[in-house]
């Protein structure tokens, strides 16, 4: 990637037929690959140098994915991966009261509305289901509707647990032992 990065370069790369097909492997040279490409970036929307970002859609969508999603990969296992994700949750927050989703193709809303999923703040999954319920992406919302009742009986969101020493807990041995555990 050039030094000047758009969002729409964002976009176009995690779009992108590879990126698409590579996501799932998670391997150790995508994550290098992303890393590389991307960890100053995700410096900078952490540290607010991006906020011009948010006045658009595609910017907005932009930030999400840089701040929610590629931490995930440059951070694998360790605790920063979940650490600008407060912050993704407020762009989508902010997208939406703007009405940026209605700006968006269908099939780019499920990455800005993932932060309100993986929240552990129960009216953020609440919204997560009407927002992927009305925008009729109904492998997210199941996804999205399991979330939720995990939360409400737990409190928080089990994926995280092994990261930040919470393994073993009852909610990530039964989020575990689910199938919606390998589809997110």
């Amino acid at each position: 990637m050039s030094a000047q990065i758009t969002p729409q370069n964002i976009l176009d790369f995690w779009y992108s037929k590879e990126m698409q097909s590579r996501w799932f492997a998670s391997t150790p040279a995508l994550d290098d690959e992303i890393r590389n490409k991307f960890e100053a970036l995700w410096r900078k929307a952490a540290t607010g140098e991006l906020d011009g970002w948010k006045e658009t859609p595609v910017g907005c969508l932009a930030l999400v994915i840089v701040l929610d999603q590629l931490p995930l990969n440059m951070f694998r296992g360790k605790a920063e991966s979940f650490s600008t994700e407060q912050q993704a949750v407020e762009i989508a927050k902010h997208a939406i009261g703007k009405g940026y989703n209605l700006h968006l193709p269908a099939e780019h809303l499920a990455f800005l509305y993932m932060p309100l999923m993986h929240s552990e703040n129960l009216a953020d999954q609440d919204l997560s289901v009407r927002l992927f319920e009305a925008a009729k992406l109904e492998s997210n919302l199941r996804f999205a509707q399991h979330h939720r009742e995990l939360i409400r009986k737990y409190g928080r969101f089990p994926h995280r647990n092994g990261i930040l020493g919470r393994e073993n807990t009852p909610e990530e041995i039964e989020y575990l032992a689910s199938k919606e555990a390998f589809l997110g």
